[in-house]
């Protein structure tokens, strides 16, 4: 009995040492760029940027085959720390549709008509749904991301998308747009850039 007993113990610990060499000498060294762009993904997997999850959009990214403004619950900031960080042009939210709202969203549940079946509270990747089951539901605002995926479950469509309230900490100055062809602008930019080529003269 004892004998049957070591003879397992010592065919586990032989198992053991082989996956562990095994892991060491077969590990798949990951981009660090890759790491990178990962970190920088809300992590929720909602695939509105048709790809099956986080890690595989930012591996696309790392490649050159995605765009960096496909994750709509990123927003504008993620798109921005992208391009900080992959040193590239900060390009507009990709928006599929005209209708679609520009800015960052949230799911609101209408009360009135939610009847509790919990499916929502299953889809949302991110636990940002609170409720029971034959009871009301709610949506905790400040961890939804907006990624749309509670929507196509519920059976009596009372979830709705709408655009997150703005205030002081959110709003920013929107960014100047200059157009080349008006004269006057470019006249300014030639003037400035004369001063300061002056200036910077010993």
């Amino acid at each position: 009995m004892l004998g049957g007993i070591l003879a397992l113990i010592a065919l586990a610990a032989f198992f053991g040492l082989v996956l562990g060499f095994a892991a060491v000498v077969f590990k798949v060294e990951s981009s660090p760029v890759v790491e990178q762009i990962d970190a920088l993904l809300p992590q929720t997997q909602c695939g509105q940027c048709s790809f099956a999850g986080c890690r595989p959009y930012a591996e696309a990214i790392a490649a050159g085959d995605a765009q960096i403004n496909l994750c709509p619950p990123g927003g504008e900031n993620l798109i921005q720390s992208l391009a900080d960080l992959l040193d590239v042009e900060v390009l507009p939210m990709n928006e599929e549709d005209d209708d679609t709202i520009i800015g960052p969203i949230v799911a609101v549940i209408i009360e009135e008509t939610c009847i509790g079946c919990t499916l929502c509270i299953q889809a949302c990747p991110v636990d940002a749904i609170l409720g029971a089951a034959k009871q009301m539901h709610t949506v905790i605002e400040s961890e939804c991301t907006g990624c749309e995926l509670c929507i196509a479950p519920c059976p009596v469509d009372c979830i709705e998308m709408i655009p997150v309230k703005q205030t002081l900490k959110s709003w920013r100055w929107p960014e100047p747009q200059y157009n080349a062809n008006n004269r006057e602008a470019e006249t300014i930019f030639t003037t400035l850039d004369h001063v300061l080529a002056e200036n910077a003269r010993p």
